[in-house]
């Protein structure tokens, strides 16, 4: 296959969590295949422990003796990169891990954003891994799980050896009727043959557009934004209750009355909605500037004032659409005022607030026994809602580092390397629903010795 100009492929690797996306990593990074990869991880979770899991990982950016180089994500992607660019001469693909929780989108669409990453890389497609054992308690209520299918170019239908091949059979035709144009491989370990996931082709924009007609615009932590045209008064926002509790938003001064100028403030309200929330409660004051304020959307009553210093053109950034609350702008003496302007953003992408990580990393070594009795009962009780666990552990006595993976109520570990002088801790961490953080350290920290 031949290209106008010497852009590297990437692929975009994505899946749930627990699908096996570490597993395939592994043997990208220690299998003699012949190709020269540059691999980017990452993970979602407070405690980085996928650098741990992934064979040799020891710093940021470094070589394989199989020819393969590997990056860990602590920072930018773009600047990961281009980073990478530097040690061309040393691969031929990158490969990105997104986290688990994520939607390959806001990754995929770095490379039709930025125009320098378009002059060096091409997407050549996106990769996800289903694991076919416990997709099924996710696909219902997962926009991610949804999003991940729907995006691939290709399947790799993982675990085959855990479900039945007629429960195979139901899967495949499920996912066929979520993305029926993706190429669909069953596989066991991740086990795949490298021609099957690299050298797509190219990542077909026209179907990521059908998917998420917004693919292409950058998300906001905004949904809304409208520019009034206003005099000096106190103004209101009256509104209903709607869908959620609370809601930021964001009041400022613009140049003019222009779309151009509302587009100006963009930036600077995407930075305001990174500060913290002042929380106002119903009838405050909602003084414009630089603040990012939070409004109570509970009870019969919602009205919060917008004094207005001098005349002139504002905007209101509000987090969900005024729709969903029936809200409107009305001047001191009732009247209801317009927006002159108004535009709809495409939101940034929310994890289900139920689900959460729990990190551990604590010295000491840890009683054997202790610990497996802890971690059954664990399972036992709360499998279900544990989604994903992964860590690496200090036994008492053993002089190797034990890693270990699970999904729900599956367990896998084994003996790694030795540990290295003034080495050994133990670093751990839960993604589930519903998890207990207090009662997770209790139980750990009652297994050290």
């Amino acid at each position: 296959m031949s290209f106008e100009n010497n852009t590297v492929p990437v692929t975009v690797l994505t899946g749930f969590l627990g699908s096996g996306k570490t597993t395939l990593l592994n043997r990208i990074l220690s299998e003699n295949h012949g190709k020269r990869i540059a691999v980017i991880e990452n993970e979602f979770g407070e405690i980085g422990v996928d650098n741990d899991l992934v064979i040799g990982a020891e710093e940021e950016i470094f070589e394989m003796n199989n020819g393969c180089i590997c990056c860990t994500v602590r920072g930018d992607l773009i600047r990961i990169l281009g980073n990478l660019m530097k040690r061309r001469d040393k691969f031929d693909h990158i490969m990105i891990e997104t986290t688990g929780m994520a939607d390959p989108g806001p990754v995929a669409q770095t490379f039709f954003m930025d125009d320098e990453m378009r002059e060096a890389l091409r997407l050549d497609g996106v990769v996800t891994l289903v694991d076919a054992k416990h997709v099924l308690l996710h696909i219902e209520d997962s926009d991610e799980v949804k999003e991940q299918i729907a995006f691939a170019d290709v399947i790799l239908l993982n675990k085959i050896d855990l479900v039945s091949s007629t429960e195979l059979d139901h899967l495949e035709a499920r996912i066929h009727s979520m993305n029926s144009a993706a190429k669909i491989y069953r596989t066991r370990d991740a086990a795949v043959k490298m021609d099957r996931v690299l050298n797509l082709g190219g990542f077909d924009l026209d179907r990521a557009l059908e998917v998420d007609p917004k693919f292409m615009e950058p998300e906001y932590p905004f949904e809304w934004s409208g520019l009034f045209e206003f005099q000096k008064d106190d103004y209101r926002l009256v509104l209903q209750p709607g869908p959620d509790p609370a809601m930021n938003l964001n009041f400022r001064l613009a140049s003019e009355a222009s779309e151009s100028a509302m587009r100006d403030t963009v930036e600077k309200a995407v930075l305001v909605f990174s500060d913290e929330e002042v929380a106002l409660q119903t009838g405050a004051t909602i003084e414009p500037g630089e603040q990012l304020s939070q409004i109570n959307l509970e009870g019969d009553q919602l009205e919060y004032i917008l004094p207005v210093p001098a005349a002139g053109s504002y905007v209101l950034f509000t987090e969900h659409h005024p729709d969903e609350f029936k809200a409107f702008v009305t001047d001191s003496q009732g009247n209801r005022i317009e927006s002159l302007f108004n535009r709809e953003y495409k939101p940034d992408h929310e994890h289900d607030e139920e689900v959460t990580s729990v990190g551990i990393n604590t010295p000491g070594d840890l009683n054997p026994e202790k610990f497996q009795d802890w971690l059954r009962e664990l399972l036992a009780n709360q499998g279900p809602d544990i989604f994903r666990m992964k860590g690496v552990l200090s036994f008492h006595g053993d002089e190797e580092r034990f890693v270990f993976q699970g999904v729900h109520m599956l367990f896998d570990g084994r003996r790694d390397r030795p540990w290295h002088v003034g080495e050994r801790s133990n670093s751990l961490i839960f993604i589930g629903r519903n998890l207990d953080r207090k009662a997770l350290n209790a139980g750990f920290n009652a297994c050290l010795i």
